[in-house]
């Protein structure tokens, strides 16, 4: 199928689906609101084989030490997904479904398929990668650019996080868990309940983004935007936290974003 802009819609949501844009939620409009930030590189991207930052871009696998191109140097960001073209498996009024192959530079061989399901209150998107060959590390997340601003009040940032990943000055978590401290953030926080987080724009809309995910990160450095990121670890966890792809076992993770006017 082709990889042409998809369109969902449920009561007065309407979502945007880019297949040929790395997968990415294109748009989410709830009455005619645009939730996301416009631009060919914002929106929600999915980040795969890894979420957030490689230190240096290597990673070990075993014995053997494989290097990512730096793409926001001294560090490799984000995964390879978002930066190819996806296929279009399957569309409805309110689903899609699409799949993505890992290649170059990504080491292994591996499919990623990306499930979209629209309701007139929720959108639930869920990844998974598998592999018929070699096992690989590797990690799932989601990346929203939450518009700061609807046209009233800024958005305000609420959740409850059991610890924060101790940020370095390369950006990269310590190693140590400290308290969960006031923003800005571009933080790594701990939620071994799930993500939970809630955006509330006064008076107009509140959004819950969830997950049954352990790990988020909260980046509100840019003044238009927000982001809240769910993933199935923190940044470097390809060295730090792998969670292994096998052809027995595939690597899974959902999110929800749930909304309600106020």
């Amino acid at each position: 199928m082709s990889n042409e802009p998809i369109t969902l819609t449920a009561g007065d949501a309407e979502v945007t689906v880019l297949p040929g844009n790395g997968g990415r939620v294109g748009g989410l409009r709830v009455g005619g609101v645009e939730l996301l930030r416009q631009g060919e590189r914002f929106g929600c991207f999915p980040m795969v084989p890894w979420c957030g930052r490689i230190r240096d871009g290597r990673f070990r696998d075993g014995a053997t030490v494989h290097q990512m191109p730096l793409n926001s140097p001294p560090h490799a960001i984000h995964g390879t997904a978002r930066d190819g073209a996806w296929r279009t498996a399957r569309t409805g009024p309110r689903e899609a479904v699409l799949t993505h192959d890992l290649a170059d530079p990504w080491p292994y061989p591996g499919r990623v398929t990306q499930a979209f399901a629209l309701t007139e209150d929720t959108l639930t998107i869920t990844m998974a990668v598998e592999t018929y060959e070699s096992s690989f590390p590797a990690q799932i997340g989601w990346h929203p650019w939450f518009n700061r601003n609807l046209g009233g009040a800024d958005v305000r940032i609420g959740f409850e996080a059991a610890w924060q990943e101790e940020r370095g000055d390369d950006h990269l978590p310590t190693g140590n868990r400290v308290a969960p401290r006031p923003g800005p953030w571009d933080d790594c926080f701990g939620m071994p309940g799930g993500v939970d987080v809630t955006l509330t724009w006064p008076e107009q809309l509140e959004l819950r983004v969830t997950s049954p995910e352990e790990w988020v990160v909260v980046y509100d450095e840019q003044a238009e935007a927000v982001c809240v990121e769910p993933q199935t670890g923190p940044p470097d966890g390809l060295n730090t936290r792998p969670r292994l792809v096998t052809p027995l076992e595939p690597l899974e993770a959902r999110t929800v974003w749930s909304w309600r006017r106020l």
